[in-house]
């Protein structure tokens, strides 16, 4: 392949790249109303119900989805992983814009600090990304996944899964926005090797060279599908439970942390690299992870405040009982006031 064909390759990666995240972002929205339209008619999705799926904008939401979902699969074709996903940092901004005056979700100033240095370290990782190797069939991606670094990450992955879902999950998925994040981001990472792998065998099977009768082509089609599915289950229960300005930034940082990490690991991506790139790229991935710390630290300042209130003062009124004989009105208000807040019943 010429010069001019991989330059080709990496602009047509990138556009698409781009334009997935426009759609996905938008989508955090769509389907963030659908659930909130959807909470009302019956069981959440965040404690289990599935009413959502009779909500047309849930359905919108989705769609849009399923676009940018598509429009990233080919993107991946085109252009590494360790390149096309950190632009995914294009869809906070789309979902924090839109969040602010849709759904009238306000992020800190922290958390948009945050927000930024999420940005700013995806950017320090695609500047330094590394030249993908284009497998030539898909039994030489078996071999790569089936390798010992690769086959480690794969079981890390789900003892963490099988650890989140089946004991972190019924006790503080509700208030931990890391329970739900992790199992989808973990999930996510497995299938976007898998998409990864049909792709380049859709790839090479319209270059002339058929994939379809390799077995694997098929066992990646059915990790991609079940990991897809659960990817989806968590994160709507993430959105449902949690505000859509914090779920999306976090959403991604863990996601991109992660496909990198088992993206590198199965293509070997940093093969081949000099100490300063690889030191760069580590640092934009230091950075991003500091962004998510800013940005926990917004959520529970945010948390913080709202507890420090002693009762919800915009759901009730407030009346006193003044002695009009009384010299001093203002002592009696606020004896009157007082008096009120020691005695009023904790909030429910």
């Amino acid at each position: 392949m010429t010069m001019e064909g991989a330059v080709s390759d990496n602009t047509k990666g990138l556009a698409l790249a781009v334009a997935s995240s426009a759609f996905i972002g938008a989508s955090f929205i769509l389907k963030k109303i659908g659930l909130l339209r959807a909470a009302k008619c019956g069981d959440r999705a965040g404690g289990g119900g599935h009413t959502y799926l009779s909500e047309p904008l849930w359905w919108a939401g989705m769609t849009t989805m399923l676009l940018g979902e598509v429009a990233n699969f080919i993107a991946y074709i085109f252009a590494p992983a360790v390149l096309v996903t950190p632009l995914g940092a294009l869809s906070i901004i789309v979902s924090s814009v839109l969040a602010h005056f849709v759904l009238k979700e306000r992020l800190e100033k922290l958390g948009v600090l945050g927000c930024v240095s999420c940005i700013v370290g995806s950017v320090v990782v695609v500047m330094h990304a590394p030249e993908e190797h284009m497998p030539n069939s898909v039994k030489e991606i078996w071999n790569l996944a089936t390798q010992p670094g690769f086959l480690a990450y794969v079981v890390t992955a789900l003892l963490l899964v099988g650890a989140l879902v089946l004991f972190f999950e019924p006790r503080y998925g509700q208030t931990n926005i890391l329970i739900y994040l992790g199992i989808c981001s973990s999930m996510g990472s497995l299938t976007v090797v898998s998409i990864k792998a049909i792709g380049v065998a859709i790839k090479l099977t319209l270059d002339g060279v058929n994939q379809a009768a390799y077995p694997y082509t098929w066992l990646f089609l059915m990790v991609a599908i079940v990991c897809g599915v659960s990817q989806i289950n968590y994160l709507n229960k993430a959105l449902d439970t949690f505000n859509l300005a914090i779920v999306s930034p976090i959403y991604y940082v863990m996601f991109t942390t992660l496909t990198i990490v088992a993206s590198g690991i199965m293509f070997k991506d940093w093969a081949g690299q000099s100490l300063s790139s690889i030191a760069s790229e580590l640092c934009g991935l230091i950075t991003i992870l500091s962004g998510t710390i800013l940005l926990h630290t917004a959520e529970e300042g945010a948390n913080n405040s709202a507890a420090l209130l002693p009762w919800p003062l915009d759901k009730g009124s407030i009346s006193w009982c003044i002695n009009l004989s009384s010299d001093n009105l203002l002592k009696n208000v606020e004896e009157d006031y007082f008096t009120a807040l020691q005695s009023s019943p904790a909030p429910v």
